[in-house]
């Protein structure tokens, strides 16, 4: 069973939790924390590294935090993962694995071709679409709350 990493899920929650709880206001990490249950030391190190390739942008200040840097709909899971996914490892896991000559010709080649289908089927994901799925799960947002109509 191919299993996702507790980092990488970590992020996409929290770039969701910041799309979908924003209203227009940054969101800290400690609201990320206390939503998600995301343990700070994890959060921190991510939401810096999806600020450096362009997927978040931090605020700096008493009020600042974090909000997305695009467009919720511009921004997919697969782009997420492989931000993580490079975090995770620099290297091919498999390079310094020994294999037999069907686990390098067969075994391999078909484990890439199916995590290739799992990438273009993450990049077919968007934040949006995640967005929408929680609003019609009836999943609360505090971004309500957090909306100011003065002018």
């Amino acid at each position: 069973m191919l299993r996702p990493s507790k980092k990488m899920l970590f992020a996409i929650e929290a770039v969701l939790d910041i799309a979908y709880h924003a209203g227009g206001e940054p969101v800290q990490s400690r609201e990320i924390t206390r939503r998600q249950g995301i343990p700070r030391r994890y959060l921190e190190q991510t939401l810096q590294q999806l600020v450096r390739s362009g997927i978040l942008s931090g605020v700096r200040g008493p009020r600042g935090g974090y909000r997305l840097a695009r467009e919720r709909r511009r921004i997919s899971v697969g782009e997420i993962v492989r931000v993580v996914g490079a975090l995770e490892t620099a290297e091919d896991p498999y390079r310094d694995i020994p294999a037999s000559e069907l686990g390098k010709q067969v075994i391999r080649p078909m484990w890439s071709r199916q995590q290739d289908e799992i990438m273009a089927r993450l990049d077919s994901i968007t934040i949006d679409d995640l967005c929408m799925t929680a609003y019609r799960d009836g999943i609360a947002s505090e971004a309500t709350n957090k909306l100011d109509f003065a002018i």
